[in-house]
């Protein structure tokens, strides 16, 4: 998944190759499922539950969706219909979208005003831009919340969104792999979940 790549493992690779300096990383990111049948690549991170067959599909652990936008923005808005009042960054391609957190939050909202994108990468470095509010996992986000140029502007005094939105997927023979199964050791540490997986 294209928004998974850019904004979460990327950064995370340097650490994973000091660990495992024998260890060739190839990534490729897209929207179509790897289709595993040329051994090309070992796994897949997929974005919504993936409808192969003949594959181990592991959830990635639950992600929190809430606003981002930079503090400047977030010192105007005091409550969730005071959203209405500013643009409103919308990601064509996810699961939860404004709609969903404003009937989360007990408001009918007209669609949202502002800019639309496909991938959450671009949502999100348009709302560091300072163009608007995005709706986005905090998963996605945390670079930009934990340098500070992003904020979720209703933090206890809105109710966000929880879903599980990436899937680890790959060949059950892969298993035999002893990189596939140091990589999933090393993603479910670094995401802090227990994937019962088949290890």
């Amino acid at each position: 998944a294209p928004s998974f790549a850019a904004q979460w493992l990327t950064p995370r690779l340097p650490g994973f190759l000091a660990t495992h300096p024998d260890i060739e990383i190839r990534l490729s990111a897209g929207t179509d499922y790897t289709r595993f049948a040329n051994d090309e690549f070992d796994v897949d991170i997929v974005y919504g539950m993936p409808s192969q067959e003949g594959v181990v599909i592991l959830p990635l652990g639950e992600e929190t969706v809430t606003p981002l936008c930079i503090p400047k923005l977030a010192s105007l808005i005091r409550k969730p219909d005071d959203l209405l009042r500013h643009a409103l960054i919308d990601s064509d391609n996810k699961k939860v979208r404004w709609p969903d957190w404003f009937a989360a939050n007990g408001l009918t909202a007209s669609p949202p005003h502002g800019m639309r994108f496909d991938r959450s990468f671009l949502a999100i470095s348009a709302a560091v831009s300072g163009i608007g509010i995005a709706l986005e996992s905090t998963r996605l986000a945390e670079r930009e919340i934990a340098n500070g140029s992003l904020v979720p502007i209703l933090a206890g005094k809105a109710q966000d969104v929880h879903y599980v939105g990436h899937f680890l997927v790959f060949p059950r023979l892969a298993l035999r792999r002893q990189t596939l199964r140091v990589f999933m050791e090393w993603i479910t540490k670094e995401l802090k979940i227990d994937t019962q997986s088949p290890l």
